[in-house]
């Protein structure tokens, strides 16, 4: 991998990751649409730490009274019924799934689930799904009405995010959606949400960085890039979705998966 391919792979990640359109389904496809090699699910794992810096960043007073506050909480009995002790408890025990279910199949995620027909199938079902959430959902909640069994539930929808072509933000939103949370408390909830999961499954990666598994320059370049347009594409999603429907990344999604599939059966590209 050179550092061009690696600038666009960047803009990839930061542009996907926030966006409900799956951002491992791009890092899977795009390359093999380019003829580019499969820079392999530890290289998406590790630029995601540019992402998640991103997200740091834009809510860090969010993050720090919620770390802050939950922290307290553990030896102050007065506030462990605050909201932000509360939402630390949600943050965690919403990571749960998706942590258990990344170790349990490590194996599949890193190898078989890396099919182009997986991935367009993928894009296609879960983009139905949240067309049905979109419709079904009442958007009356915001995130301060969120409580423990609706963390727990939106971070079992997370897990889904394992499967390239869902989309971890896709997932989440779909899930707080059903629960009945606007657009945009589902898009914040989901930002927050992601964090722990993204930076443990990078960190967890990054092993290979420095072990000779991945380039190091280029990987570096991805992240630093990634995480200047995640920001960007934080900025804009909330402010978007305060006034529109998710129904313009429904059809995205229908339209792409349909488009791989029709490249898959016509030969033009290689699955695997």
């Amino acid at each position: 991998m050179n550092v061009v391919e690696a600038t666009v792979l960047g803009i990839v990640q930061g542009l996907t990751e926030f966006l409900p359109i799956s951002s491992s389904g791009h890092m899977l496809f795009v390359p093999r649409f380019l003829g580019w090699e499969d820079p392999g699910a530890a290289f998406s794992a590790v630029i995601q730490i540019g992402t998640m810096a991103a997200v740091v960043i834009y809510f860090w007073r969010d993050l720090a009274r919620i770390l802050v506050t939950w922290t307290r909480s553990l030896w102050t009995p007065g506030l462990r019924g605050h909201r932000d002790a509360r939402m630390g408890w949600y943050i965690g025990l919403g990571t749960i799934p998706i942590a258990v279910c990344g170790l349990a199949f490590k194996d599949f995620i890193e190898g078989p689930s890396r099919n182009l027909w997986l991935n367009a199938g993928t894009l296609i079902g879960m983009g139905l799904l949240l067309l049905v959430a979109e419709w079904a959902g009442s958007r009356k909640r915001e995130v301060a009405d969120l409580d423990l069994r609706d963390g727990l539930i939106i971070g079992a929808f997370q897990a889904l995010a394992l499967i390239p072509g869902s989309s971890r933000s896709g997932s989440t939103m779909t899930g707080a959606l059903f629960l009945g949370y606007t657009r945009e408390a589902a898009a914040r909830y989901s930002f927050l949400l992601s964090v722990p999961a993204v930076v443990l499954s990078g960190l967890f990666e990054m092993r290979k960085a420095f072990g000779g598994g991945l380039p190091v320059a280029p990987t570096v370049v991805a992240t630093v890039v990634s995480f200047a347009v995640g920001y960007a594409c934080i900025a804009w999603l909330l402010k978007y979705l305060a006034r529109h429907s998710m129904l313009i990344f429904v059809y995205y999604r229908l339209a792409l998966g349909g488009i791989i599939m029709g490249l898959l059966a016509a030969g033009a590209v290689s699955a695997t």
